[in-house]
């Protein structure tokens, strides 16, 4: 397979490719079977109004998608997700550096 891409971009490229195609395509069909060029602008302006409005919808989606993997990847910290072999917890020390006295 040469210029395989990622599922995420696969998908959602051929989202709009389809669409893009469908844009396209109705109103040609309109055309053919009686629709006046003027029902079949209007039917193709609507279609790239709403192809417009989804492939924005859907770059925003896999941003989002995209930043909470990134979240989810990054090391956590914090009170109970601390690294390092716990020197620092809470409750009673005992032992060798009590004042003698």
């Amino acid at each position: 397979m040469t210029g395989h891409r990622p599922p995420s971009e696969d998908s959602s490229t051929d989202v709009v490719r389809w669409a893009a195609f469908s844009c396209v395509l109705v109103p040609v069909v309109l055309v053919c079977y009686g629709t006046s060029l003027a029902g079949a602008a209007g039917t193709a302006l609507g279609l790239a109004a709403v192809t417009a409005v989804c492939r924005i919808l859907l770059r925003q989606s896999e941003r989002g998608a995209a930043q909470l993997r990134a979240k989810e990847r990054a090391p956590r910290r914090g009170r109970h997700h601390r690294s390092g072999t716990g020197a620092h917890r809470g409750g009673r020390h005992t032992g060798g550096n009590t004042p003698v006295g």
